[in-house]
């Protein structure tokens, strides 16, 4: 199976070339774009509940992410059903790298995985990756998106218009910050949960920790240096 990444290696050099020539290059042989005008999102919880979608994170933290069904009708309706499902419950963030994005959604944690619904079609359109925008992982495949997506750290521009974006972080951004790094982290942060607030679910409970996991291996080693 494909693994569904953000970009192939050959591709990997246009992150770092300008906006101008990074949309030249998109715009050659790929689907058309919608253009969209409004980039404003409503950041107050309260308003259409049912398009904010949480993200109760291992590392403590709720991540409140305003679904924009103008932008990609399509992928939100998705990511809406397969947090009903409780799909995203217990997914690991695998694929995070510091000043770039954290990406998950696979539920192998390998990023070749995703859900038994089908494949989505693009719905590119004129919505920039700034900081905080979450958008639709794929393989080479324009149409592969399924279920993994990801989260920009800082603005990426080169993505434009070859990635779905449906929607962005409207609260607890700091603890997008927060996710393990790594391709796969050694110590994944997971979703715990994924609900939307219009369900009004509570935050899981935090796990209680034993003596046994209290106890670190510095603190061995401090312990025997005494």
């Amino acid at each position: 199976m494909m693994r569904r990444t953000l970009l192939s290696l050959s591709l990997l050099s246009g992150l770092m070339a300008t906006p101008a020539l990074a949309q030249t290059v998109a715009d050659v042989g790929k689907p058309p774009v919608t253009t969209v005008f409004n980039y404003a999102v409503e950041t107050d919880q309260a308003k259409e509940p049912e398009n904010v979608l949480l993200l109760d994170l291992s590392n403590g933290g709720r991540v409140a992410i305003r679904l924009m069904p103008t932008w990609a009708p399509q992928h939100v309706e998705r990511i809406k059903t397969l947090a009903a499902q409780g799909f995203y419950n217990g997914v690991v963030f695998h694929r995070v790298i510091d000043g770039f994005m954290a990406q998950t959604g696979d539920p192998t944690g390998t990023g070749t995985g995703g859900s038994p619904l089908p494949d989505l079609a693009s719905e590119f359109n004129s919505i920039p990756h700034l900081r905080g925008t979450v958008s639709m992982a794929r393989t080479n495949d324009p149409n592969s998106a399924n279920s993994q997506f990801f989260i920009v750290f800082y603005p990426r521009f080169s993505l434009d218009k070859k990635y779905t974006v449906f929607g962005r972080v409207i609260a607890g951004m700091e603890h997008v910050d927060a996710i393990e790094r790594g391709e796969p982290p050694q110590n994944p942060t997971k979703v715990v949960q994924a609900s939307l607030a219009s369900e009004n679910k509570p935050r899981p409970a935090a796990p209680v920790q034993t003596v046994e996991q209290a106890i670190t291996p510095d603190m061995l080693s401090s312990s025997k240096s005494n």
